[in-house]
């Protein structure tokens, strides 16, 4: 049992690996493509890479039994990965949006933002937080100050961007928690990932025409934010999650914040100054505070890249 634990604990540090340099991948994408067509190419690539997993998923842990109603569950698996893939398209866009005008280390704190969002979404929902959620909405509200607004009281357009993003992706957390117990959770994002894919390709067309050249020039970003990003570490969250306790693989995902700078500072030698670094402690603080156990009831898990 303790080698699974660890086997596990190893996985999803894997995956918090993968997803904190996938800001990498996506900085360096913008660089050949426009946000719509990254995230476009991006999605479809996911959602094929995970046909595959499903099928393997399945052999591995066959389902004990059919759903009572079929037709049923088959339109909550279809409503869910159309509800998800419109959250997470336009979460997406905008973080891959404000990407370009800021740096992936504070991109990929002011994202785990969505952390300390998502249980004050659930008040809304009958769900209750305890003292440590509230006193972590207060650091990470601290943190952004000193992450967003620099010494002149200004804050970055991309800054801003990346923020509404987070703030969708709580939203696009809520979607999930509510149609992951009714369907399978491999199966509704390979669905959001191609809703999310297609939704994207629409501006893609109209705003950005991009060019075969430029597709080819973006491929090694692309192909790991589309294969790596969302099909494998997808994959590896929900194998390792399996028989770990939630809080533990929370805050094991959470370090992709953290692996995000580091990620950064030695590939695209983006340096923070002292103020965005006790920013990013303030809001480490506060992703761990929102993560505390609580008294008996769901807990959401985070999911990102």
């Amino acid at each position: 049992m303790k080698n699974l634990q660890i086997r596990n604990s190893l996985i999803l540090l894997l995956t918090a690996l993968i997803w904190g340099v996938a800001f990498v991948a996506q900085s360096v994408g913008m660089d050949y493509v426009g946000p719509f067509t990254f995230n476009a190419v991006r999605s479809l690539i996911g959602g094929i890479v995970l046909l595959p997993c499903i099928a393997l998923l399945k052999k591995i842990n066959p389902s004990e039994k059919k759903p009572e109603d079929p037709a049923r569950a088959k339109r909550n698996l279809i409503l869910g990965g159309v509800c998800c893939g419109i959250a997470l398209c336009a979460a997406s866009s905008l973080q891959q949006i404000g990407i370009a005008y800021t740096t992936v280390g504070k991109a990929g704190f002011i994202t785990a933002f969505y952390i300390v969002i998502v249980p004050i979404i659930g008040i809304f929902f009958g769900k209750k937080c305890g003292i440590s959620v509230w006193i972590g909405v207060l650091l990470a509200l601290a943190g952004l100050y000193f992450l967003c607004i620099n010494e002149e009281l200004t804050i970055g357009r991309g800054d801003v961007l990346v923020f509404f993003g987070a703030l969708l992706f709580a939203v696009h957390i809520m979607v999930i928690d509510h149609f992951s117990p009714l369907v399978d959770g491999v199966t509704m994002s390979c669905i959001q990932f191609f809703v999310s894919g297609i939704i994207c390709a629409v501006p893609m067309f109209l705003f950005e025409k991009p060019q075969l050249g430029q597709l080819l020039a973006a491929w090694q970003p692309i192909l790991y934010a589309g294969v790596l990003s969302c099909g494998v570490a997808y994959t590896l969250q929900i194998i390792g999650q399996k028989g770990m306790n939630p809080t533990v693989a929370s805050l094991i995902l959470s370090l992709e914040s953290v692996i995000s700078v580091l990620a950064g500072m030695v590939i695209l030698h983006q340096n923070l100054s002292s103020r965005e670094v006790l920013g990013c402690v303030l809001m480490f603080a506060a992703i761990l505070l929102a993560q505390l156990p609580q008294k008996p009831g769901k807990a959401d898990t985070p999911e990102n890249g």
